[in-house]
Parts: C-alpha cells; structure tokens; sequence
C-alpha cells in the first residue's frame, strides 16, 4: 500500500475540531466545569493527530445522528 490513509476522510469518523480560547472559555462557563471534568482523549488519537493538541485544549466533536440529525460532543485533551 502507498501513502498513508487519512482517517479524518473515513466515513465513520466524526468531524473533530479545536475550540480556540473563547470557545473553550464559552463551552466551560456554560456546562459549569473545568476542562479535567470533560471527558478525556488523547492527544496521539489518529482523529487529532492532524491538529497540534497540547493538554488543556478542548476537542468539538460533530456526529450525524439519525433522530437528532447531529450530536455535539466535547473531549479535554490529555498526554495519555
């Protein structure tokens, strides 16, 4: 096989994005927590390796939903 396979193009792979700080800042305030209380993923996961994590930062994941039409969902990053 030639080239590596990006899996951000992959079908079963939901839209993943960096919040900037006032997202982040907006998201926190707005559920109340801290980002260690979000749940966690890794910043060697092969859906963010493409995005320049670093712990602390906040993950915005999009997933199409049949009854819903789209789910959002927010991941802290960790070194883990």
């Amino acid at each position: 096989m030639k080239g590596k396979i990006d899996i951000t193009k992959h079908v079963l792979v939901p839209e993943h994005e960096k919040l900037n700080q006032k997202e982040k800042q907006d998201v926190l305030a707005e559920y109340n927590i801290t980002v260690r209380e979000l749940p966690k993923i890794s910043k060697k996961d092969p859906a963010i390796a493409h995005l320049d994590m670093k712990m602390g930062d906040v993950i915005k994941i999009t997933r199409k939903s049949a009854t819903a039409g789209k789910s959002i969902f927010y991941r802290g990053v960790s070194d883990e």
